[in-house]
């Protein structure tokens, strides 16, 4: 639809516009001035941020051993000045708890004012990085690194916020610190304890506050009510603490001329370098991960890194320059602002405003706040910054090591020498990884086993050559490979082999967890280019001749074939058969496929999908797909065969039927010895669980409709139903079969499923057979399958009578009669589907959605129902569907 419309006549006497269609006016209108507008979701969020920002400042600055004022400038700084330039809108900037223990060692090393002008310097080496457009670079840094580093330094803060936690003073080190704890603990302040075990109570205790009172109370941030709370307590109770102290802001110290060693220097701004720009790199993806998940955030753009560097380094300057801590972007605060609804970068601006006028006009309150409650609150987020989460990760993906060196790196020695050493660790035992492969021989069953565990290369040929020489002759060999690099030397190897092996009555099979892998084939499956040789498998099929089949789905088990003997008016039959493409042979009595039909096994089988996701919480899914099969399954295969009015089946015959024992056997092998040892666990918890699907999917029993790929789910996602045509019979049909209102009462009544899809599919042979006359033009229904196929008739006529809305395909028209057949069908049946008593319940009570979907297989396309008054239109999945 075009975009502009004119919706009158031109008028020659129309002044000519100042200003191109469709664009805003070069300025404001002399009479009225530009005003600048704050979305309301801007204001509420901006509150809610200077609401938390205020407390942590001050805690922060107080952990670095900094004046004050410094982390109030810096909040200001951040807000104001990064929010403006910065390239992620919605990060908050400011002082960051990951900074506090590089700031306070450069303090105690070489004084306030050159830590002010190293923060100077450390701004313009950002800006330099900014410019140069390297910050993606940074992303490169290893997470268990980043969250190592985050770990020491939240053990650092902590420890040492203990020593004023108890009413001391705490030491420049950890070590130091932790040899001081006893005499500290000997000498303790029991109304700074008091203070500070008040504080972490409030602290851990606010978000848990219970029913409606308490969700509106929580709106109120922890760290304000804890701080709050703690200053009331102490100063009712007349406790004498040590409190904040806020000099003048006459005496507020600038930054000076740096003053120490070049080497030491050079090194300070590096360090503060790093660790600003790699933790406000990393909050900025995590910020458009967050503002992603949120409902109606289309119109947020996504973070320009570069730009963020250039933000965070003019901020730094700024703050260098007025007397600030360095400045970052902060998780606690951003994370806070998009859940508060920000919508733009006025927010963060506006909270730097908001700190400014505190600093100013707040000064007498802020000074009754107790130092030991400030320490408390840095405490709680020192302890918070080693993350259980990040350490579970970091085991799961087995950079544990890395992890740990990092975080004792940064606890004993500083955060540079921590980082190093962390990226040291992260090079060996990457390399390890690289060179180190794990190569067994087993016989299991008079099988013999060749298992290669990790990547195998030139290093691993002389072990790899001894256990496959350790399978004899002639006897049945599998090779497993769990990598994902295969060099030449190794591929060359693993072929020879093969060749021998099978010209000397040897089976081979070389299965694997990587693209292709699980397929017989006369190579290997990582280093697939064009078939070379000629072998046979055990049960006399060709492994691997003429086998062109490319893995076309996640679960990486499809297995393709040739026919055993096809004459050759009869191959490009089967080329279409397995290119998906048009049938040629239109009366061959028999079925057609590609050897196993991919439903449950495939979804439980697929890696990196439904099982690398974490249950979705109050609706964990149960046991594998349930199929309630109703009618006989017509289309088999890849093609486009049909269901004839006599029950039979036509589309390509041949020799496939002498096949399918061993591709069942085969397939339950591939699945116990490759895919049940990776699900098994899932499949456990949900056999105990049992099932809870949310949706119940109605579809053709065609082999080529996998619904587990088209949907993108797995065991437990989807009550499945399967039918030829995917009919629903309505209510009080004297059909014989009552399999389909059953399985819609037990999915509506016992499962509560949220929504019920129709899917129908091209080239569905049931729709083709309601098309086609009956040969002796006898009316009556003689079979099974023939009394089935009257739940269609109801499509066959509103498509001949064109009664009721139209229905079609968006974009084009529909190919032929049968294609406008298979669409109605599916608006059809949902109509039947709202005479069913449960349905119609379910309905009116708000607790059931219906949708349709048609897929059209050559096309690997889905297309998704949308009904109007007007017409039915089966349109691409867009954007604003995600929302359904």
């Amino acid at each position: 639809m075009p975009t502009c419309v004119p919706t009158h006549t031109a008028d020659p006497n129309r002044p000519e516009r100042a200003h191109p269609p469709h664009s805003p006016p070069h300025g404001p209108p002399p009479d009225r001035p530009r005003r600048l507008r704050i979305a309301g979701a801007d204001l509420s969020a901006a509150v809610a941020v200077f609401l938390i920002a205020l407390p942590l400042s001050l805690g922060i600055a107080l952990a670095t051993g900094a004046p004050l004022q410094a982390g109030l400038v810096a909040a200001a700084v951040g807000g104001i000045v990064a929010g403006r330039i910065g390239g992620c809108p919605l990060q908050v900037s400011g002082p960051a708890a990951g900074l506090t223990v590089v700031t306070a060692d450069l303090i105690q090393q070489y004084g306030w004012r050159t830590t002010c002008a190293i923060t100077v310097l450390a701004g313009l080496a950002q800006i330099g990085l900014g410019c140069l457009r390297v910050a993606r670079g940074a992303l490169a840094v290893s997470p268990a690194i980043v969250h190592g580093m985050l770990a020491g330094i939240g053990v650092t803060i902590a420890v040492a916020q203990v020593h004023i936690v108890l009413g001391g003073t705490p030491q420049s080190s950890v070590p130091d610190n932790l040899r001081a704890l006893p005499a500290q603990l000997a000498n303790v302040d029991p109304a700074a304890v008091a203070v500070s075990v008040l504080t972490l109570t409030l602290l851990l205790l606010w978000p848990k506050l219970p029913g409606r009172a308490g969700r509106l109370l929580r709106m109120v941030p922890a760290a304000l009510v804890a701080v709050a709370g703690a200053t009331a307590t102490a100063a009712a109770a007349g406790l004498v603490l040590a409190e904040v102290d806020l000099p003048s802001w006459r005496s507020h110290a600038l930054a000076g001329l740096p003053e120490g060693p070049v080497l030491g220097l050079v090194a300070a701004v590096l360090t503060t370098t790093l660790v600003c720009s790699v933790q406000s790199l990393l909050g900025a993806v995590a910020v458009d991960k967050l503002v992603a998940r949120r409902p109606g955030s289309g119109h947020v753009p996504r973070s320009d890194l570069d730009r963020e560097l250039l933000g965070q380094g003019t901020a730094n300057i700024a703050s260098g320059c007025l007397g600030g801590l360095p400045v970052a972007g902060v998780a606690v605060r951003s994370s806070a602002n998009v859940r508060a609804g920000a919508v733009s970068r006025n927010s963060t601006m506006l909270h730097g405003a908001l700190v400014v006028v505190a600093a100013l006009l707040m000064v007498p309150v802020l000074e009754f706040i107790p130092l030991a409650s400030l320490a408390a609150l840095v405490m709680a987020v020192g302890i918070q910054m080693v993350s259980l989460h990040h350490i579970r990760t970091v085991t799961r993906h087995r950079e544990a090591l890395v992890y740990a060196v990092t975080a004792v790196g940064v606890v004993f020695a500083g955060v540079l020498e921590g980082v190093t050493l962390g990226i040291a660790v992260a090079v060996g035992v990457a390399l390890h990884r690289l060179t180190h492969t794990r190569i067994t021989h087993e016989v299991r069953e008079e099988v013999h086993h060749v298992d290669v565990r990790g990547q195998l290369t030139f290093l691993a040929v002389p072990r790899l050559s001894r256990a496959l020489h350790l399978v004899p002759q002639g006897a049945t060999g599998v090779v497993a490979l769990d990598g994902s690099f295969m060099d030449h030397a190794a591929y060359e190897a693993l072929q020879d082999w093969q060749n021998t092996h099978t010209a000397r009555g040897g089976a081979v099979e070389i299965t694997g967890r990587r693209p292709g892998a699980g397929v017989r084939l006369a190579e290997p499956a990582a280093l697939i280019s064009s078939p070379t040789t000629e072998g046979t498998d055990e049960t006399g099929v060709p492994s691997g001749a003429g086998c062109h089949c490319r893995p076309w789905t996640a679960w990486r088990n499809h297995q393709c074939e040739l026919p055993l003997s096809a004459p050759d008016d009869d191959r490009s039959d089967h080329d279409n058969r397995v290119t998906g493409g048009p049938s040629t042979t239109s009366s061959t009595s028999g079925s057609s496929g590609t050897g196993v039909t991919h439903e449950a096994g495939d979804a439980a089988g697929r890696q990196g999908g439904h099982y690398g996701r974490p249950s979705r919480p109050g609706t964990e899914d149960g046991p594998s797909d349930m199929d309630t099969d109703t009618g006989t399954d017509t289309d088999t295969g890849p093609g486009t065969g049909s269901a004839s009015p006599t029950g039979s089946v036509s589309g390509a015959g041949g020799p496939k039927a002498s096949r399918t024992g061993t591709d069942l056997v085969r397939g339950l092998s591939t699945f116990q010895r490759s895919t049940a040892p990776l699900v098994r666990g899932e499949l456990a918890r949900l056999a105990r669980e049992g099932q809870r699907p949310t949706q119940l999917f109605l579809t053709c029993a065609d082999s080529r409709l996998v619904t587990s790929m088209i949907t993108s789910s797995g065991p437990g996602d989807l009550f499945v139903v399967r039918n030829v045509g995917n009919l629903v019979p309505p209510p009080g049909e004297e059909s014989g079969d009552d399999s389909v209102a059953a399985a819609l009462e037990y999915a509506v009544e016992v499962l509560a499923v949220r929504s019920i899809t129709v899917c129908g599919h091209s080239g569905c042979g049931a729709m083709q057979a309601l098309l086609d006359p009956r040969p002796d033009g006898t009316p009556s229904a003689r079979t099974p399958l023939e009394r089935w196929l009257r739940h269609g008739l109801p499509s066959l006529k509103r498509v001949r009578d064109g009664s009721g809305p139209g229905v079609r395909l968006a974009g084009r028209t529909p190919a032929d009669t049968a294609e406008q057949l298979c669409l109605t069908n599916v608006v059809q049946q949902l109509e039947h589907l709202r005479a069913h008593a449960s349905v119609a319940r379910a309905l009116k009570e708000g607790l059931l959605t219906l949708h349709g979907v048609y897929f059209h297989v050559g096309e690997a396309q889905a297309y998704l129902l949308i009904e109007t008054a007007a017409e039915r239109v089966f349109d691409r999945v867009r954007a604003e569907d995600l929302a359904l």
